[in-house]
């Protein structure tokens, strides 16, 4: 552990804002996974890619473990993380048809 070597990481103020998404399209080859972050506003026939990550396939399971134990994490403190009954066919997305305009 003494010869580890500090990586200072730093965040660029344009990065640090963050993107807002609602869908994650995820692909793969032998040699890479591919995700695309995608925002979906309701009532347009148009959605646009914000992000696009690309990972080794190592680092994207290294990348699902921190996320697993972040959400399991996260449902001791705030409770179970709820998902709505999705269609059998997950390639398509659709918000649901009860959304109002109101905050």
């Amino acid at each position: 552990m003494e010869n580890e070597k500090k990586i200072n990481i730093e965040l660029p103020e344009e990065v640090a804002q963050g993107d807002y998404c609602n869908l994650c399209i995820v692909m793969h080859s032998p040699s890479e996974f591919v995700m695309d972050f995608v925002r979906m506003v309701p009532n347009r026939d148009v959605a646009r890619v914000q992000d696009r990550v690309i990972l080794t396939p190592d680092n994207a399971k290294r990348f699902l473990i921190t996320l697993s134990d972040n959400i399991r994490r996260y449902e001791v403190e705030h409770g179970e993380i709820r998902l709505e009954q999705r269609p059998a066919d997950t390639t398509t997305f659709a918000f649901p048809s009860n959304l109002k305009g109101e905050a």
